[in-house]
């Protein structure tokens, strides 16, 4: 069977296409739509600004009342400068900057061809050059954006332009591949694909699928490569469900520890119980703001602090800032949740592993002994609903897992009540010996936390394509063999939450996340290939002392 006539894939792309029509409204920075151009910004002079081979952007300018020059913020959208990206300039001319929003390169009032941040490293590096040398501007610049904005800010601090004195990076990712378009290999079917659908570069989603070619020039140009060249200061403002969280912390972690002596050392992190947009789920966290309060709280200051020489307190702060996440049940908060600092990240912790073991028991203990394993049937045809996480466009956080129900090809692994309170923080991973009869299948893992009323809340999730399980450059991709048994390990991102004494920490183990994921068919085909249809994989989860599956957390020390 054709998988594009799959009754499993028709239905996604039609959930797909709805959800287009709705996610304007609920995510307020994902802006998916045309690029018609629409009239220029009240208030604004445009300015169509030449790049290096002619192209001209078009750029709209805004200055404070008197006489100039002022330092200027800018940032670079793929969203429409003369829409909701356009406003809001007043908050920084009111407080004595200049203001310069651009469409990016193809899209809305710009000229040229739009291929998502392939050319924003060099557009940046120009605008950033042109704006410095306007009368208009005493030649020092900072850069600001979340999401695809931060993307564009940090491709430009990349190019390292002289005038670039500091950015503020909001939700921005480390790595184009293994974060932003693969997660352990699995294509992220509806935030991606629906993403680049809305944004005109949908005939780039095939070949984004397909990954591995692609993949080797995006692995060229990736942020995580060339970061070492970000020569100042930055602050990156992330959440624990967002979609970017490894950037978030990774980018910090990176150049605060390793970067160009203009990076090293003068980095900021904070990272609340934020998301890609608001958090669904029963859980509210106390005094955790919201992603956006927090932005317009830091940003000047920020600005302030490098632009402006202001001693407003920044310097004598840590440079973490972090919440750790408890029990959070609408009416029942506990005192656990709230915000911490740190010198560095991650904190000191110990690698603590939980054993799976074959009464669906997650122990301190290792398993003795021989067992049989866990068994389930994936089919492709019947995937395992995506109930949150971190999300884009879908439903986003702390989700009751509960609503995914009992299936035969979801496993449940859980620890008894807590006696005692058990806090991570850090990167979470999965130890996992797994055998199928397949050339090729899914793996995924969620961390979960059990409230004493049942109450699934996710913490973590991630995937891992078994091919894929050694690497993904093409030396390294091996098919499995059928019946041997392979260790491999998922990493399931970072994150910061006290398990409450009588909850439980479970360990949710399947083949399928749709439509979050791409639903692996199990044949083994190069992605995008049809020749063969999707068929059933066995799949079995290890747990005897010879193989030793282990969800490793983070414990902090006290």
């Amino acid at each position: 069977m054709n998988r594009s006539h799959h009754p499993r894939v028709g239905a996604q792309r039609l959930w797909l296409a709805a959800v287009a029509t709705v996610l304007p409204a609920a995510f307020p920075w994902i802006a998916l739509g045309q690029s018609e151009p629409i009239p220029v910004a009240a208030g604004a002079v445009e300015h169509m600004v030449p790049m290096r081979d002619g192209v001209k952007l078009a750029t709209n300018v805004f200055l404070p009342e008197g006489e100039g020059p002022w330092p200027m913020i800018l940032t670079r959208t793929p969203y429409g400068k003369d829409g909701r990206f356009g406003n809001g300039w007043q908050r920084y001319t009111s407080a004595g900057y200049a203001y310069a929003v651009q469409d990016c390169r193809g899209k809305f009032r710009s000229e040229g061809e739009y291929r998502p941040f392939e050319e924003d490293g060099a557009d940046g590096f120009d605008t950033v050059n042109w704006a410095a040398a306007q009368p208009w501007c005493n030649g020092k610049v900072g850069m600001t954006g979340a999401s695809a904005m931060g993307i564009t800010a940090t491709l430009a601090a990349i190019a390292n332009p002289d005038p670039l004195v500091c950015a503020f990076v909001v939700v921005a990712p480390q790595s184009f591949f293994e974060e932003a378009t693969f997660i352990g290999g699995v294509f992220k079917e509806a935030d991606v694909g629906n993403w680049m659908r809305n944004q005109g570069a949908g005939d780039q989603v095939p070949e984004r699928r397909a990954g591995v070619i692609v993949g080797r020039r995006e692995i060229e140009n990736d942020i995580v490569r060339h970061r070492h060249k970000i020569d100042i200061p930055i602050y990156n403002l992330g959440g624990w469900y967002d979609i970017f969280s490894v950037g978030t912390v990774g980018n910090f972690s990176f150049l605060h520890n390793h970067g160009a002596p203009g990076a090293r050392g003068r980095q900021k992190l904070l990272v609340g119980p934020f998301g890609h947009g608001r958090l669904e789920g029963d859980l509210a966290y106390p005094g955790g703001l919201d992603l956006f309060s927090v932005f317009g709280a830091e940003e000047l200051r920020w600005f302030d602090h490098w632009l402006k020489g202001k001693e407003n307190g920044l310097a004598e702060e840590p440079p973490v800032k972090f919440y750790m996440m408890a029990s959070a049940r609408n009416g029942a908060v506990s005192a656990n949740n709230g915000w911490r600092t740190l010198q560095n990240w991650p904190p000191a912790a110990a690698d603590t592993r939980y054993y799976l073991h074959a009464d669906r028991g997650l122990k301190p203990s290792p398993p003795n002994g021989a067992h049989d394993p866990t068994a389930y049937a994936f089919d492709p045809a019947d995937p395992v609903p995506t109930v949150g996480g971190a999300n884009l466009t879908l439903p986003i956080g702390p989700m009751d897992q509960r609503a995914i129900g009992e299936r035969p090809d979801y496993l449940r692994f859980q620890t008894p009540p807590l006696e005692s309170e058990v806090a991570i923080a850090g990167p979470v991973r999965l130890e996992l010996f797994v055998s199928t009869d397949a050339p090729d299948t899914d793996v995924m893992a969620k961390l979960v936390d059990v409230y004493p009323d049942g109450y699934e809340a996710l913490v973590l999730d991630a995937p891992l394509r078994l091919r894929y399980r050694h690497g993904r450059e093409p030396d390294k991709i091996k098919m499995m063999t059928p019946g041997k048994v392979e260790r491999v390990e998922i990493h399931l991102w970072q994150t910061a939450v006290t398990f409450e004494t009588g909850h439980r920490i479970a360990l949710h183990v399947t083949s399928s996340n749709a439509p979050r994921f791409e639903v692996n068919p199990n044949t083994g085909e190069a992605p995008n290939a049809t020749a063969l249809p999707p068929r059933v994989a066995q799949v079995s989860i290890h747990h005897d002392a010879a193989r030793p599956s282990a969800l490793v957390l983070p414990v902090l020390k006290d």
